[in-house]
């Protein structure tokens, strides 16, 4: 028989509906937030794959359009390959529950959280985290939580958690926290933060604390109501042995690679440290499994602990980094920009063994891209593509389309440039941003961000400010707390939290951490956020010695747009019969034209003369008559009173015979016919828009052939 748990979450209520559907999975609950309603479902295998040493975990989002009243587009009329918004709601689901499973707990697991209903106002990304911890809580998987997902947004200056709408927001964070027993103050449990996924208009950090700290509290009742679901029917959870490593075994291994280990973290280069790491290892397990070859795993496991705990020591008792920084301290910093001579702007950004070149490439609003989301379409002029090719990191691996770690590191980047770009009225321009990473030692996402900003700078874009990304880490034992900056790929292994942070000297723009132990409090993430806004702003100025500002003049090869405005009425003109008119500009000038529903044209052309002809063509094609003006117009139509003649596409007049001439006309036929090109004056618009022409006082007047065709 189903059951309904219910509880009211930052404002609304939220239901969770269990033992009612997927009653074949190993949990399945049914959450319905508003009208928003989310399946998730949890499945984990019974037995583990041999040689396994790491948790398979898959994670899957998926929205159905059906859940908004849609019908999917294209060809085959179904939900495919998930979109962006998808892939990333799939990224922080995974960061915020993959490392609350227990340690050696490495059978293949697979969570979906399927939307079924949206509404709009309550975010669907919300209801498949809170999903995705209970149908954990009452599995018998097991999990070290439970935990919650918060969305906050702050609106005239006043935080909110889970707004039901982000429209003049300027903060937009969706935090992760998790229950820890016993809690502090009093209180049985405290909620700590484990993940975070943000941006900002350039907020301090007190703003952030302070949305953060509303987030961990607005969890209480979910959280509480997961406890409630698990005592009233959750089951036992599975029992499973961790690898068991024998005392003299484990002494052993220590042996033959502790001292190895030391000597390869005082080695700074990144391949010659990994080579002697490599060797170090193979020597030990060519030692061990030679008389019994089914022992790798178990040795593999072990070299991998001490390989960890090793770097721990030094930086936590020893005090010392690889490479020998302090805490605080940057990698060496380099910046070339302009160095792609084709492109619209180019930079290379180098933190120590990090490589991020970054190209811009300008274009019109036909550039956009257009986002399909059951929420609504999103037409975005700000494009950032992050590539990570396997040259990077020294390996050979098959190239293939972007990954999730792809799309979420140029999402993460895209984010923090954002805030800083000029709107589409200051700069109408389509900005296509593409990062790749051509070497790696970590924190290539900031790296993206720093050259991101001096690429914009180099191509003339006119950010407001300077943008800069610092990754910090963070190793906690017990009181023991060493909080990194700029953290390398080593340390980021076998450290406790990566935490991105990236903005301005104004404030930040962009966040995004992830935490691998059960939290931390807020003195940590005052003190993380304080040092990594100290290394922000030295990055910053080592990037301002390079190129301060943007360059007032665009690249020779970039577009040159022109925006000008036309009658709404007059659009039709422009476009003309089956679009004859557009084409026929586009195909003699080679420029872009795009029209909007306001009367806004945009011509774009890197050849100025095509565009001032293409300008002409459009002025000549929606232009109005002017009172006093001398025009070349073509007899459309005789009468006996007169002739009608076309000064401007779509536009006539009317010349009464007594001005066909300076002398007496006693029949029209006797000074023009249909098809004559002649001068005429306009001497009057009435009212009605009727016009009133003259040839006689355009006689002699210095007119050209008007039309540009």
């Amino acid at each position: 028989m189903s059951q309904i748990f219910k509880k009211d979450f930052a404002g609304s209520e939220v239901s969770i509906k269990t033992q009612y559907i997927a009653e074949q999975a190993d949990g399945a609950v049914l959450v319905t937030y508003g009208e928003t309603v989310v399946l998730v479902t949890i499945v984990s295998a019974r037995s583990q794959r041999e040689g396994l040493d790491f948790l398979p975990l898959t994670v899957d989002y998926q929205e159905m359009t059906f859940a908004a009243g849609k019908i999917p587009g294209g060809f085959f009329k179904r939900e495919g390959r998930p979109n962006e918004r998808e892939i990333l709601i799939c990224r922080i689901t995974d960061r915020s529950i993959r490392p609350l499973f227990p340690k050696g707990y490495n059978y293949e697991t697979q969570l979906i959280a399927t939307v079924l209903s949206v509404d709009g106002e309550h975010d669907p990304d919300v209801a498949a985290l809170l999903g995705a911890s209970a149908a954990l809580q009452i599995s018998n998987i097991p999990f070290n939580g439970p935990i919650a997902g918060v969305r906050i947004g702050r609106i005239d200056g006043k935080l909110v958690a889970n707004p039901t709408s982000m429209q003049g927001s300027d903060l937009d964070m969706f935090i992760v926290g998790r229950k820890v027993v016993p809690g502090t103050a009093g209180r049985p449990y405290d909620v700590n933060l484990i993940m975070l996924e943000g941006g900002a208009k350039e907020l301090g950090e007190d703003e952030i604390v302070q949305g953060i700290n509303l987030a961990l509290e607005s969890m209480r009742p979910v959280i509480d109501l997961q406890d409630e679901m698990q005592k009233a029917i959750g089951k036992a959870k599975r029992a499973f042995s961790p690898p068991v490593v024998e005392e003299a075994l484990y002494q052993k291994i220590s042996a033959l690679v502790t001292d190895g280990f030391k000597e390869a973290y005082g080695i700074a280069h990144k391949l010659d440290r990994y080579g002697k790491i490599r060797d170090v290892r193979e020597k030990a397990i060519e030692t061990l499994c030679k008389e019994d070859p089914s022992l790798k795993p178990l040795v593999e496991h072990v070299i991998e602990k001490l390989d960890r705990g090793i770097l721990r020591n030094m930086i936590l008792s020893q005090k010392r980094r690889v490479g020998g920084r302090a805490y605080d301290e940057i990698r060496q910093i380099n910046c070339e920009v302009g160095l792609l001579p084709r492109t619209h702007g180019s930079a290379l950004f180098t933190r120590g063994e990090t490589q991020a070149l970054v190209t811009i490439t300008l274009g019109t609003s036909s550039d956009e891209q257009r986002m399909d989301y059951i929420t609504g379409e999103e037409r975005r002029s700000f494009l950032l593509h992050y590539n990570f090719p396997p040259y990077s990191v020294g390996e050979v691996k098959r190239m293939g389309s972007p990954g999730r770690r792809e799309v979420g590191h140029g999402a993460l980047a895209r984010r923090a440039l954002l805030p800083v770009l000029p709107s589409q009225e200051e700069f109408p321009y389509t900005i296509r941003t593409v990062s790749d990473i051509v070497a790696s030692n970590g924190s290539s996402s900031m790296a993206s961000v720093c050259g991101g900003t001096l690429s914009l700078m180099d191509a003339g874009v006119p950010v407001k400010d300077v943008v800069a990304g610092i990754a910090m880490g963070l190793l906690k034992e017990g009181d023991n707390v060493a909080v990194l900056s700029d953290i390398l790929g080593d340390e980021d292994h076998a450290g406790d939290m990566d935490f991105k942070v990236c903005g301005t000297k104004k404030g930040i723009t962009a966040l995004q951490m992830d935490i691998k132990i059960d939290g931390i409090n807020e003195q940590i993430l005052r003190k993380a956020l304080q040092q990594a806004k100290d290394g922000r702003f030295f990055i910053i100025d080592k990037m301002k010695e390079t190129l301060a500002e943007p360059r007032k003049e665009l690249s020779t090869y970039a577009p040159r747009i022109i925006t000008l405005k036309i009658r709404p009425d007059r659009i039709r003109d422009l476009i003309g019969t089956g679009g004859k008119n557009i084409r026929q500009i586009v195909a003699e000038t080679g420029v872009s034209i795009d029209v909007e529903d306001d009367g806004t044209v945009l011509i774009a052309s890197a050849d100025l003369e095509a565009a001032d002809r293409a300008i002409a063509m459009v002025k000549w094609l929606t232009e109005e008559a002017e009172i006093g003006k001398v025009y070349m117009g073509t007899v459309k139509k005789v009468v006996d009173f007169g002739c009608f003649v076309e000064i401007l596409p779509g536009t006539e007049g009317l010349v009464h015979i007594s001005q066909l001439d300076a002398k007496r006309v006693a029949k029209v036929t006797d000074v023009v016919k249909e098809g004559d090109k002649i001068p005429v004056k306009v001497l009057e618009i009435d009212s009605n828009g009727k016009i009133r022409l003259s040839r006689k006082d355009a006689l002699g007047a210095d007119v050209s052939k008007n039309s540009p065709f």
